[in-house]
């Protein structure tokens, strides 16, 4: 494996290190949002909710789409739903086996 593609995705899952940011990820499976939305549907306030955007822009995580006085926001790449799943099947799985060990005690 090449340096680039370490810190890139070293870059990349740090980006994804906050659960602020895989809530507001979650959110836009459905399609794009504003922060007035995201902000409403998070319970969380706009300051905070912009701040996470930004740094899921600065990774090319999500961009935004000016229309009028409102920026939509969307997901670049649909892969990270798939990523996004594939950790909830490694804490499920986990659960499992917290569960299993649990029930041998």
């Amino acid at each position: 494996m090449t340096k680039r593609l370490v810190e890139f995705k070293s870059e990349f899952f740090k980006a994804l290190a906050s659960p602020l940011r895989i809530r507001i990820l979650d959110e836009l499976r459905q399609g794009e949002l504003t922060v007035t939305e995201l902000r409403l549907r998070l319970n969380v306030e706009a300051t905070n909710v912009s701040q996470q955007l930004a740094v899921l822009r600065s990774k090319h995580i999500v961009a935004g789409r000016k229309q009028g006085s409102n920026i939509y926001y969307r997901c670049v790449d649909p892969a990270i739903f798939k990523l996004l799943d594939v950790a909830k099947e490694i804490f499920n799985n986990h659960l499992v086996g917290v569960k299993d060990m649990l029930e041998a005690l």
